[in-house]
């Protein structure tokens, strides 16, 4: 069963290349030279305290490190065409210096020559990208030949972009005898869901909706096939009609099936005291491969979505402009309405994990703590929206300082999987993030 996790990881890297076109930018670009200081006097204080506190950053210098994480996720798409022998990866480093990781090949020099041209650092390293995807369908190979005793202990895969190597995830790291090919691989501990709260308490009550509008990282409950639960709201958008919609969770949606049908869990918005009135239902969810959820507004409750704001519930929105791509190093935050802001960087890009008995691919995974609650919240990069928050490896803890100390005794940091909004978005031909 577990064998297919190493197949699906390759399947989409390759797929990854096929979709991107034809190259119409030039490698050589002008040097990087970030203008963000309007955008730093937008922040609003409770995502600058955030920025402070995780990342050690000012306002200017997490937009800066943003905006070069999207220039290297774009000479990325093209180096991985122009130069597939010497291509090995971007990424941002701790000092946000951005890399470019450059292999041994017949076109490494001209790589090279791009990357130092586009301004970038060049980092040599011992293989390239394309090596590492070749080393992944060999890893699919091998798990074929092993009893399910031992592949079914590997829960993910990933190129370790930095690191030039591959990181297996497995529930027990202890018990897993890598053959020779694989002894440089890392094995960490596989995540678990970062789960939404249950509740026996959701219910429509009769009194009319209050007119202030529900933005990302809000709370709301969703219920459905008699179950309850309490997530976060993801980004608003519009659906393929332009109707108003918010793109949250899958694992959110109490009773997925019934999705887009008249038996479809219905979303509420939540408030201190109580619950409201509902304001729209799950028209799509998915949950294996990518996990998001499409929640379609209700008629009466459909200015409240036509917003492009996120925000710590109740407090001042920060406008998303864009979408990104996830690219190693870059800095994220999200909002939720346990944690409010946590902010971190981004770990891994392109990853398959198992969580419990789904899979995530192409997803990333970000340095940040999330809990129970938080799921379907928003991560942005900058003011871009990057993802929608997944699973997580903290979940059950009750507040973040705890699960720093635990992670950090068990040689751990906390970390939030999360399904890139750009991949949603492909996926559904029509349906757009709302920006500024």
């Amino acid at each position: 069963m577990r064998s297919s996790i190493a197949r699906r990881a390759a399947v989409f890297g390759s797929a990854a290349l096929l979709l991107l076109g034809p190259v119409t930018a030039s490698a050589q670009a002008d040097p990087v030279e970030p203008e963000v200081s309007d955008q730093a006097a937008a922040l609003p204080v409770e995502l600058i305290d955030a920025i402070q506190r995780d990342l050690a950053l000012s306002p200017d210098q997490y937009l800066e490190h943003a905006e070069l994480g999207q220039k290297l996720a774009e000479f990325a798409k093209i180096a991985r065409i122009q130069f597939p022998d010497a291509f090995a990866g971007t990424w941002l480093d701790d000092a946000g210096n951005a890399i470019v990781g450059v292999a041994d090949g017949a076109d490494e020099d001209a790589a090279v020559a791009a990357a130092q041209g586009a301004g970038f650092q060049v980092k040599d390293v011992a293989q390239s990208e394309s090596s590492l995807q070749a080393q992944l369908k060999t890893l699919d190979g091998w798990l074929d030949t092993q009893p399910p005793a031992v592949a079914d202990l590997v829960r993910g895969v990933t190129i370790d972009i930095v690191n030039n190597g591959l990181v297996l995830r497995a529930d027990n790291a202890g018990g897993l005898q890598l053959p020779d090919f694989l002894q440089g691989a890392r094995v960490v501990q596989s995540p678990a869901t970062a789960a939404p709260q249950p509740s026996t308490d959701l219910a429509p009550i009769a009194e009319v909706m209050p007119a202030d509008a529900l933005l990302g990282g809000d709370a709301y409950g969703s219920l459905g096939g008699g179950i309850g639960l309490r997530c976060s709201l993801g980004f608003n958008g519009t659906d393929n009609s332009g109707g108003p919609v918010n793109i949250t969770a899958g694992h959110c949606d109490p009773n997925l099936a019934a999705a887009g049908t008249a038996d479809a869990s219905e979303a509420f918005a939540l408030a201190t005291g109580g619950t409201g009135p509902r304001v729209g239902t799950f028209a799509k969810t998915s949950l294996d491969i990518h996990d998001y959820a499409i929640i379609r507004a209700d008629a009466g409750a459909a200015h409240r979505f036509e917003n492009n704001g996120v925000r710590v519930p109740g407090a001042a929105p920060l406008a998303i402009t864009g979408t990104a791509d996830p690219v190693v190093g870059a800095p994220v935050c999200k909002s939720g309405l346990t944690t409010g802001y946590t902010c971190g960087v981004v770990k891994a890009v392109g990853q398959t994990v198992t969580v419990g008995e789904r899979t995530l691919a192409d997803s990333f995974s970000t340095s940040m703590c999330a809990l129970q609650g938080d799921s379907g919240g928003t991560i942005v990069t900058g003011t871009q929206a990057l993802g929608i928050s997944s699973a997580s490896n903290v979940g059950q803890y009750p507040v973040c300082q705890v699960a720093d100390v635990v992670t950090f005794v068990l040689g751990e940091s906390p970390e939030l999987f999360a399904t890139p909004i750009n991949a949603i978005l492909a996926e559904n031909p029509g349906l757009r993030v709302r920006t500024s």
